[in-house]
């Protein structure tokens, strides 16, 4: 599985394990609906940038969204 994929599958688990929606996160990280749906299906990886205020905003480790833990 490439790291696109794995991504994809941990942010679609801490998307719904979390309070937020697709929508909701997309707008407090200021990115497009577009550019989340890019994300949630594996098409693109975020910028370090976002990447670190996804990990804030979802309480998960950089770790276990890059799929190198499960927790």
């Amino acid at each position: 599985m490439d790291l696109k994929q794995i991504f994809s599958r941990t942010l679609n688990q801490a998307v719904k394990d979390s309070e937020y929606s697709y929508a909701s996160l997309a707008k407090a990280l200021g990115i497009t609906k577009a550019t989340m749906s890019m994300y949630k299906h594996g098409k693109a990886l975020p910028s370090l940038e976002t990447f670190s205020k996804l990990c804030d905003l979802l309480n998960e480790s950089a770790d276990f969204l890059l799929g190198k833990r499960d927790y």
